[in-house]
């Protein structure tokens, strides 16, 4: 299925008008806060049974881990089953892992697998989700913007997902709180079992094989890349917050105003070209928007203020734009038969380098300090896209 080319702005409207596009959307929402929930009262029970810091922090840490593992060895699964069974499947696995959580007495250490369980079917959902994408919308504008709606319900279930995790953690206990995360999950199975269509497995690839035929294509590592390394230099600032807000002097309110600028920048960019670009235009800016996102993080090293370190990551959050023009590009350049692999290889590494990128964000912070650390950030991240541009300019060719 193909969607016709469009040349003007299509808007956000014309993709919620697709019925099987709406059974998906709400899925996604469902998920996500079930994901962030049950991140926050996992990790509040982890601390409630251990008393440790360490252990709570690492709940967290485990989601981000196991995405590579999910994203190698299960990355095929998407295009070697029936899509809408993958995902049902993953829901219900995803429900079941939480629903073992909230037993009492489960230990320390099953709690811990658990976690890992759920982070490694995450990335084998979110591929198999977005090629399903392009069967109900086609490869055209209408799956770029589709796509675009999914991550901005992602960085918006960020800022509502950990406020609706505090408020439901001040009046249920963590089990409890888990209890609701499952029924998220088996609402969301139901709605992509009921409202979505059966479609026949795309292809039957020797796992491994299409992998290797994925990334031995020139232009899908390049689009690859340029997803990925602007992502693992975005998320420096967010990974040092808390200390930065520390040397600000602003305590809570301040950390809470940092951690939610840059996914309000992100939304707002994204909503902008969504909607008031059409397709020619947002693959126009993709590349110069890619050289330009990091370049707030240089504000930095002026010491601003709270309201300007604000600002800069707003600005910063707003560039992520370029994302929809890759969409487009990405999904010309992978074959149909190997959409559901490419989008679970892209998932699981996104997902990874920016894990990847926190990790070094904090070794480099700790010799050089915060605003040191996230100004070179900056200059380091701004030659990195400024070289992947130039050589995806001569090998990505245009939309015709």
């Amino acid at each position: 299925m193909s969607a016709p080319a469009l040349s003007g702005p299509v808007g956000y409207g014309r993709v919620l008008a697709v019925p099987e596009f709406r059974a998906v959307f709400a899925a996604h929402v469902l998920s996500m806060l079930g994901v962030i929930v049950s991140e926050i009262a996992l990790s509040v029970l982890v601390y409630d049974l251990t008393g440790s810091p360490l252990l709570s922090a690492l709940t967290f840490a485990l989601g981000f881990l196991p995405y590579l593992v999910g994203g190698t060895l299960l990355a095929g699964v998407g295009d070697r089953f029936p899509a809408r069974r993958v995902l049902v499947v993953c829901d219900l696995v995803c429900a079941g892992c939480v629903a073992a959580m909230a037993v009492p007495g489960t230990g320390i250490g099953v709690l811990l697998g658990l976690r890992c369980a759920l982070a490694v079917v995450s990335p084998v959902f979110a591929g198999t989700r977005m090629a399903t994408l392009s069967d109900i919308l086609g490869g055209g504008d209408l799956f770029v913007l589709g796509r675009s709606l999914l991550r901005i319900v992602a960085q918006s279930a960020l800022l509502v997902g950990y406020g609706l995790g505090g408020l439901l953690l001040a009046v249920l206990a963590p089990r409890h709180a888990l209890l609701i995360t499952v029924a998220g999950f088996l609402a969301s199975a139901a709605l992509l079992r009921l409202g979505t269509r059966h479609r026949p497995a795309r292809a039957r690839v020797r796992e491994g094989g299409g992998t290797r035929q994925l990334l031995a294509d020139r232009r899908v590592r390049l689009l690859l890349l340029l997803f990925w390394i602007p992502a693992m230099f975005a998320v420096v600032p967010e990974a040092l917050a808390a200390p930065y807000a520390d040397a600000l002097g602003t305590g809570s309110p301040g950390l809470g105003l940092l951690m939610c600028a840059l996914p309000v920048g992100t939304v707002a960019g994204e909503l902008y070209a969504g909607a008031r670009l059409g397709p020619a235009a947002r693959e126009r800016i993709a590349l110069p928007l890619v050289c330009l996102t990091l370049l707030p993080y240089l504000g930095y090293a002026l010491h601003p203020s709270l309201t300007g370190s604000l600002l800069l990551l707003l600005l910063a959050g707003a560039g992520s734009a370029y994302t929809l023009g890759l969409d487009q590009w990405f999904v010309r350049a992978v074959p149909e038969e190997l959409r559901g692999r490419a989008m679970t290889v892209l998932s699981a590494g996104l997902m990874t380098i920016q894990g990847v990128g926190m990790t070094l964000a904090g070794v480099a912070a700790q010799a050089v300090g915060v605003r040191t650390t996230v100004a070179a950030a900056g200059v380091v991240g701004v030659v990195c896209c400024c070289a992947l541009a130039v050589a995806a300019r001569r090998a990505v060719p245009p939309a015709s």
